[in-house]
């Protein structure tokens, strides 16, 4: 299987959407490399930096489902770097 290294940069301006986050994040933390979480107080949001290296579609899914969030902004940026599993030929 077939590896993408990419960086999710998420914006939370509802904090009641932040359960159904963390929720959708567990779902896929094998593949979440490190996580980072700023409360911006002076303006009432949350900024959260995701890296992940995981299967294109993935990524993408995970992506789409935490846009649909109320009040979540998502935005994905991917590397050119694409790992392939030992066992792929």
């Amino acid at each position: 299987m077939c590896t993408r290294v990419a960086v999710m940069s998420i914006i939370v301006k509802d904090i009641d959407s932040t359960k159904k986050l963390n929720d959708l994040l567990h779902e896929c933390s094998h593949y979440i490399i490190g996580r980072m979480g700023i409360p911006y107080r002076d303006k009432g949001v949350n900024i959260i930096s995701i890296a992940i290296d995981a299967p294109q579609n993935t990524i993408s899914s995970l992506s789409g489902k935490i846009g649909r969030l109320n009040g979540v902004t998502i935005k994905t940026a991917y590397s050119d770097i694409i790992t392939k599993d030992e066992n792929d030929v």
